[in-house]
């Protein structure tokens, strides 16, 4: 069985607890949360039969960086007396200077006297006693007598808690907070698999909501009537979900009270998720719907486009990170490229035809395509009396988006133009758009290189200036050859950190 012990901060005023092992833990009843930061005196343990004096003497072996021992009472978490065999040992570091100590304990109610408490008055002494035997077994197990081998390991052990190594002191982790059975954590590990399949069909939804209405794709397609449909009733449980979700409260801690959640989601992002759920494919999937209405609600399926939302509220843990920006700045460059295609076309096939007098205009940039690529509009005078042919519609979205990317990119071949009045002003508006974009993404990506190399960057300035000194100074070439060799070794070692500065 492990040894209880705690290690306190000497360097700070009451001496706070900076780790507490799992055996501390066990023994004292405290969770490692409650008992981080508190006074390494074991203060907060204290009640009305712990010894005054002990106590006294307990302060002064801090005050003086002593080491020492006491046999002295402590209480548990809940308040049952509990003697224990308490000692301190003052760490020291290379410059022989006090910065840690060390408590270790040892649970000898065994050994005492019976306690007499509230819940033993009346008790005999025997009653009291076999009490403490029943508790104590822990302890029994502990004062068995250790092989040569165990011996060694323990000796080991503690060498290794005096030198601090990483395998002893493991990262401090804050326990879960207990929450009601229908409340999820919103960190735990379902909630976040469920947030990237959420991110992943925002993205789905925000590719192909502006190309179905832009390039008018029917909705008789069972299988996309479907596949919108499953993403639609996806999006409806995740509202559901955030009903019964945790939240960071404004003090930073997690709130799990089922109506305060609620509130808080009301408040905040419903409305735009319930108006990004609404099933607008459906409506459009009934037969015998008049035009007006079914253009309409196509175009109120853009709506599902406030989904983005989501991403937003994501943001934050992934922007201290160069890469994680790097690939989301490209992703959203991509994106408005392809929003910006997909208006580009609208606008094209709303000029081409004049629908009043029945006519094409030759000066439409669709027109203009048609007949380099060999696929003309021309007038069916037989059967519908309207205008057929043209590019497909994988070519027309290939020609937008190579536009798009053009302009958004600053290049601008030219091959693609704008000649009517509507698609000048749409590339006017996205020239100011694209600049904008070219210059924040461009400028973060740089930031981001320059941050990268920042350490290499360093590196090889000080190794320059140390190559400067020696050469000033006629060092000898066997010694500049060692300094070089000392500088290049420690800096593998260290990767440039400055050890006193930390």
């Amino acid at each position: 069985s492990e040894s209880s012990f705690l290690l306190g901060n000497a360097q700070i005023v009451d001496w706070p607890v900076v780790y507490s092992n799992d055996g501390f833990c066990k023994l004292s009843g405290y969770h490692r949360a409650d008992v981080m930061q508190k006074s390494s005196t074991c203060s907060f343990m204290y009640g009305e039969l712990t010894d005054k004096k002990t106590i006294e003497k307990v302060r002064q072996t801090f005050d003086n960086y002593e080491s020492n021992c006491f046999e002295i009472l402590l209480y548990k978490k809940n308040r049952t007396p509990v003697w224990f065999y308490m000692q301190i040992a003052p760490i020291r570091n290379e410059h022989e200077k006090v910065v840690l100590f060390l408590c270790t304990f040892k649970d000898i109610t065994l050994f005492k006297q019976p306690i007499e408490d509230d819940s033993t008055k009346g008790w005999t002494k025997f009653a009291r006693l076999t009490r403490a035997l029943t508790n104590s077994r822990s302890v029994l197990q502990q004062l068995t007598p250790m092989n040569k081998a165990e011996v060694v390991h323990k000796h080991s052990r503690l060498a290794e808690v005096l030198q601090l190594g990483s395998d002893i002191l493991p990262q401090y982790k804050q326990e879960a907070p207990k929450t009601p059975p229908h409340i999820i954590l919103h960190y735990c590990a379902f909630k976040t698999t469920w947030d990237w399949v959420i991110l992943i069909l925002t993205f789905y939804t925000a590719i192909m909501v502006p190309y179905n209405v832009s390039f008018k794709t029917k909705q008789n397609n069972i299988a996309w009537l479907v596949l919108d449909s499953v993403v639609d009733v996806i999006f409806l449980v995740d509202i559901v979900l955030n009903f019964h979700t945790t939240f960071v409260g404004p003090g930073g801690e997690v709130i799990s009270d089922p109506k305060l959640i609620r509130m808080n989601y009301l408040k905040t992002w419903f409305v735009i998720d319930l108006l990004s759920c609404l099933p607008y494919d459906i409506i459009n999937a009934f037969e015998n719907v008049d035009e007006g209405i079914s253009s309409l609600f196509s175009s109120l399926k853009v709506v599902r486009l406030l989904r983005l939302g989501r991403v937003a509220r994501k943001l934050d843990h992934y922007l201290e990170y160069g890469a994680a920006v790097l690939v989301l700045l490209v992703c959203v460059f991509g994106l408005v490229a392809h929003w910006l295609a997909c208006i580009w076309y609208s606008i094209g096939d709303y000029e081409v035809i004049d629908e009043l007098t029945n006519t094409i205009k030759t000066d439409s940039w669709l027109y203009q395509l048609a007949l380099s690529i060999g696929t003309p509009y021309r007038y069916n005078t037989t059967g519908s009396g309207q205008w057929e042919g043209g590019p497909s519609k994988d070519s027309l979205y290939i020609s937008s988006l190579y536009f798009t990317m053009t302009s958004l990119t600053t290049i601008g071949f030219g091959n693609i133009a704008p000649t009517t009045d509507g698609e000048k002003i749409f590339s006017v508006a996205m020239m100011m758009v694209g600049s904008l974009l070219y210059a924040t993404i461009f400028g973060n990506v740089t930031t981001i290189f320059q941050q990268m190399y920042a350490n290499t960057n360093r590196y090889h300035e000080m190794l320059n200036n140390v190559r400067d000194f020696l050469k000033l100074y006629q060092v000898p070439k066997g010694l500049s050859e060692r300094v070089m060799d000392y500088i290049v070794s420690t800096w593998s070692m260290s990767k440039g950190i400055d050890t006193e500065k930390v």
